[in-house]
């Protein structure tokens, strides 16, 4: 535990220890500065203001930080107590020590706003939600905080916290939620940064607050066995000194801390006794190099047993947080286990101190510009504490590599996160750049769909805003349901970048339009098939069946074919007369054994001609034309093979082809128009659109007939006042079909006039 002394003296002297007598100079000013401003007053603990100032200071000195932090750490209380008198701390202390206090007030204001927001979470759900909520809680805590150091003194000024609360005996409710907070927030932030000296005391006094039976028993058992303990840890250390002097290495033994908390995690998680406990009785060993403290190991391990299941090298796999050091346990001569651990002075100064000792160890004083001097560190620590694991594991404790890859990461987007707030105090994770659309899409989809407005800080902002941390974010919605033709839906701006940052809410934005635009479709297939129902008299037809007797799974699929042209009506018709009329033998529901009894002129591919196709390399096979392209010479020409129906001819550029040989290219085999019964002709669907008028169709009519062009099928609809018409017609050619196009094209009111 971090000791503070209680003399004013010696509290000056720590303030100070470590630094230049300019930079002690100038931590002595600021705690002059404050004095009379804080004289009378009090912090949120009820704490005083000075006192409470000084030791969190003195805790910060004790971390070897740098006087810019210590001074931070006693004028972060000032803009809250004294707001005018803040003002100047920039001009009199330097601007780096007043965006530190920015910095820790910032994270000061994050506490006050998510207090109490663990109890939020509800549902069966629940402890895993408020666990991952207070994760995000952590990492948007990082996030806020652009420079470390503001982390520590965040940290510092929590023990002082909990100190006081211990000191004075106090228990209430406000305590119960400070050591609750300490354990989900804090003590596990101390632990990523690897600030050992702060992690043990938070999570000791936070467990003296929420299980104080529990403490008193072990802090009892503790001191009962003290004596007993303390001498025979003292004289494993004097023999293990004897041997390690015997050959020749030079190493500092002492005894370790019992830190309450950790005893009690071990006793719960491993079901033990308190007699039981290896780490009660433990010393460490503290040597030059890495190559001596395997050494030591072995000479450990000759004079003790080890238990081979309790050893664990964290020199050549460091924690996550940086921590190397060799653990083993030996069995004493009284038959009991106790554990040694092993180290380097600088790992035992960053087990101590962590990210502190990190960017203080080996820096001899001299000033650095405050830029260079902590972004390589800062850089290093984001990516730490943002889980990169995976690298960091294989570089840590390697100067010189980890050094390059920082400068690596400089280049990288850092802060690829951002953390904002619910009007609920509820954390939420976004990408960088996120907007209040992506903020209102990552609470529901239904919230995405009905925004329409946003507050961030209370203040009304464009929804195309970037958020930044910290904000707390208030999406203003249309009431009620969104309506399925879309007009309360979101707005096609939205998919771009500058509305939606995240790919997830604009994929969440496309889905939607899909939908609206599947329910169009749906709706204008099943108005075109009831159409072609009613003209043929079948009304009473079961739409179900007919899907399925046309090949499709389900009705909504034939709906969404025809509503997109894709299926044409005139197979409907087939199938209608193909239930009146089926030859013997044959299928209900085929389309290949469907005889349409009408009188053509010639022999048409549809009613059964052949179809004058030449499959190349191959004689006598059967094929025929594909529905969804329907060709005709001179078109280019594929077949591909079908399961029981032949070879099936598409037009070269078809799409369904396309996509059928993408899937199966084995299947696909060279055609070509070979020679066809003379008068032989094609069906081909064409589509016209118009402004709708009386006696249109007539007109086009009657220049299918100069053409001398079989028709065999028509569908019109009129939108809007715009006739779009589809007709299945027979050709020997496509020349003969352009002639026609080319004169409908001319025919008043006529916009387009086409080949499907």
């Amino acid at each position: 535990m971090v000791s503070v002394a209680v003399s004013h003296t010696e509290k000056h002297l720590q303030l100070t220890a470590g630094l230049s007598a300019e930079d002690g100079g100038r931590v002595l000013a600021a705690l002059d500065f404050v004095k009379p401003l804080y004289e009378g007053e009090v912090v949120a603990t009820g704490q005083d203001a000075l006192a409470f100032s000084q030791e969190v200071a003195v805790v910060l000195a004790l971390l070897k930080t740098d006087a810019e932090t210590r001074m931070a750490g006693l004028l972060f209380e000032l803009p809250v107590i004294d707001p005018k008198s803040a003002e100047g701390i920039a001009n009199r202390f330097g601007l780096e020590v007043a965006e530190l206090v920015a910095g820790i007030r910032q994270l000061m204001r994050l506490r006050e706003m998510t207090f109490g927001q663990q109890g939020i979470v509800r549902g069966k759900n629940a402890s895993q939600q408020a666990s991952a909520q207070v994760e995000t809680l952590r990492k948007m805590l990082l996030a806020m905080a652009s420079d470390m150091r503001v982390v520590l003194v965040r940290l510092a000024s929590r023990v002082i916290a909990l100190r006081y609360f211990a000191e004075m005996r106090l228990e209430n409710e406000r305590t119960q939620h400070y050591a609750r907070e300490t354990f989900d927030l804090y003590a596990p932030l101390a632990n990523r940064l690897g600030v050992w000296q702060l992690k043990w005391e938070l999570e000791d006094l936070s467990f003296r607050f929420t299980e104080p039976q529990t403490y008193k028993r072990i802090a009892r058992m503790l001191e009962e066995k003290r004596t007993e303990r303390e001498g025979f840890v003292d004289n494993a250390i004097q023999r293990l000194r004897s041997e390690l002097a015997a050959a020749g290495i030079k190493a500092e033994v002492f005894g370790r801390p019992k830190h309450i908390y950790s005893i009690w995690s071990k006793m719960r998680g491993k079901s033990l006794d308190f007699s039981d406990l290896y780490d009660v009785r433990a010393f460490r060993v503290i040597v030059d190099d890495v190559k001596t403290c395997y050494t030591v190991l072995g000479i450990v391990h000759n004079i003790w047993a080890p238990i081979p299941k309790e050893f664990d090298d964290y020199i050549s796999r460091p924690k996550p947080n940086g921590y190397q050091s060799l653990h083993t346990v030996v069995v004493a001569e009284d038959g009991r286990a106790m554990e040694v651990q092993v180290r380097t002075s600088e790992m035992h100064h960053f087990a101590e101190y962590g990210v502190a000792a990190h960017w203080r160890y080996k820096e001899a004083g001299g000033s650095q510009s405050a830029g260079h001097k902590y972004d390589e560190k800062i850089a290093w620590l984001r990516q730490l504490l943002a889980w990169k694991i995976d690298v960091v594991d294989a570089v840590m404790g390697q100067d010189e590599i980890r050094r390059e890859w920082v400068e690596k990461l400089k280049s990288a987007a850092l802060d690829d996160r951002i953390y904002v707030l619910t009007p609920q105090a509820r954390v939420i994770e976004l990408p960088s750049g996120a907007t209040p659309v992506d903020f209102a899409y990552h609470l529901h989809s239904d919230v995405g769909h009905r925004c329409r407005g946003a507050r961030v800080d209370g203040v009304m902002v464009p929804l195309n805003t970037s958020l930044k941390n910290g904000q707390t974010v208030e999406i203003i919605t249309a009431k009620g349901e969104v309506a399925a033709s879309g007009a309360a839906g979101p707005s096609r701006d939205w998919l771009s970048p500058e509305y939606a940052a995240s790919p997830r809410t604009r994929a969440k934005i496309r889905a939607w339009f899909n939908a609206i635009e599947q329910q169009e479709t749906l709706a204008a297939g099943r108005a075109l098939i009831e159409k072609t129902l009613q003209r043929e008299g079948k009304t009473a037809v079961n739409l179900e069946e007919l899907a399925h007797k046309l090949g499709f799974g389900k009705l909504d699929d034939l709906l969404l074919a025809v509503g997109k042209d894709e299926f044409s009506l005139r197979q409907v018709e087939q199938m209608l007369h193909a239930d009146d009329a089926v030859r013997p033998g044959a299928k209900q529901g085929n389309l290949e054994d469907a005889v349409i009894p009408r009188k053509s002129r010639a022999s048409s591919v549809t009613q059964g001609a052949k179809s004058g196709v030449l499959v190349v390399g191959t004689e006598g096979l059967m094929t025929q034309l594909a529905r969804c392209c329907k060709p005709a010479p001179p078109d280019l020409i594929v077949g591909f093979i079908t399961r029981g129906n032949g070879v099936a001819i598409h037009r070269a550029n078809c799409k369904n082809f396309a996509e059928m040989e993408r899937k199966a290219p084995e299947r696909v085999i060279h055609t070509d128009w070979g020679h066809s019964e003379t008068g032989t002709v094609y069906p081909v669907d064409l589509f016209v659109l118009a402004g709708d008028r009386q006696g249109l169709l007539r007109d086009i009519s009657e220049i299918f007939l100069r053409e001398k062009i079989n028709v065999i099928g028509v569908s019109t609809q009129s939108v809007k006042g715009q006739a779009r018409m589809g007709f299945t017609a027979e050709i020997g050619s496509t020349a003969q079909l352009q002639r026609a196009l080319a004169v409908i094209r001319e025919v008043d009111g006529v916009l387009e006039a086409r080949r499907q």
